[in-house]
């Protein structure tokens, strides 16, 4: 029996299983405070006899494990978790191996492992929600290195009709700053489900996820390419994407169907959570 944990930054999803992917049970915890939070998750936890645990979190997070942070979210917007021992909290209540990436990392693993990228040894998993995030799989392992990929903070270039500041409290004007959820309700003045049929909303959020895009086939040159997330559940968004990609890219790269390139989440809302049994199993 297997732990797993996809930690965000409104809800706390747990879930227990198999080696194989297969998810027995779960639950939702509200994301509070660590010390209510984590008791639910060490409450939930204890009915069960595990073997490893595997956490996907939210960040930033210390995946270096030279480091005498390793395991700990650090820098967060989320001021009670800042610097927040998330790794040593469940070793010191299960004696158990304990698995450790970000959100989007452990959804890419789920995708790469059983979902949309199933077969293929590299796949990148990108998440258009209240912020941007991005993980991937390279040659069949997931890309850490001085840290962990924030690919939702590249630079962008602006379109010519937008004068939207931008929502980013660190970079104002970057990728999330101007495409997640929260700069899409600031532009427009609604929140993005209430506008559905302002086909100039999906037109400019198609603008600046292919610019994205292009820059991580650029660079990763991933195998496939899920686009996940609440605002990505938008049809729209696609057909934007699909629209602006091959136009930047210009025929640089030979690009294949990208309907069948760029892709919803084969396990939808489920990736996450199975990824991170699979890194359970991975850290026994």
């Amino acid at each position: 029996m297997l732990g797993a944990i996809e930690a965000g930054g409104t809800k706390f999803v747990c879930a227990v299983g198999d080696e194989y992917g297969q998810i027995h049970e779960r639950i939702q915890i509200p994301t509070t405070v660590p010390e209510e939070t984590m008791g639910q998750v060490i409450e939930f936890f204890q009915q069960y006899s595990l073997e490893a645990i595997g956490i996907g979190s939210f960040g930033p997070i210390d995946v270096n494990r030279e480091s005498p942070t390793y395991g700990y979210i650090t820098s967060t917007p989320k001021v009670a978790w800042r610097n927040y021992p998330f790794v040593q909290a469940l070793k010191d209540e299960f004696d158990v191996p304990v698995g450790f990436t970000t959100d989007v990392n452990a959804a890419a693993l789920g995708e790469a492992t059983l979902g949309a990228a199933k077969g293929l040894d590299s796949c990148l998993y990108i998440t258009v929600g209240t912020g941007i995030g991005a993980g991937a799989v390279v040659q069949g392992k997931l890309l850490e290195g001085l840290s962990h990929p924030e690919m939702g903070h590249i630079l962008v270039r602006r379109h010519e009709d937008d004068s939207y500041k931008g929502k980013c409290p660190y970079h104002h004007d970057c990728l999330e700053g101007l495409a997640a959820g929260p700069a899409i309700e600031e532009r427009w003045g609604d929140k993005g489900m209430n506008l559905v049929n302002r086909l100039e909303v999906w037109d400019l959020e198609g603008y600046y996820l292919a610019q994205a895009l292009m820059q991580y086939i650029l660079i990763l040159s991933p195998k496939s390419i899920i686009l996940g997330g609440g605002v990505a559940k938008q049809e729209q968004v696609f057909s934007a994407v699909y629209k602006y990609l091959p136009k930047l890219l210009n025929d640089y790269v030979a690009l294949p169907n990208l309907a069948q390139y760029i892709m919803s989440p084969g396990l939808g809302d489920n990736a996450g959570i199975t990824g991170a049994l699979i890194l359970a199993k991975e850290a026994l």
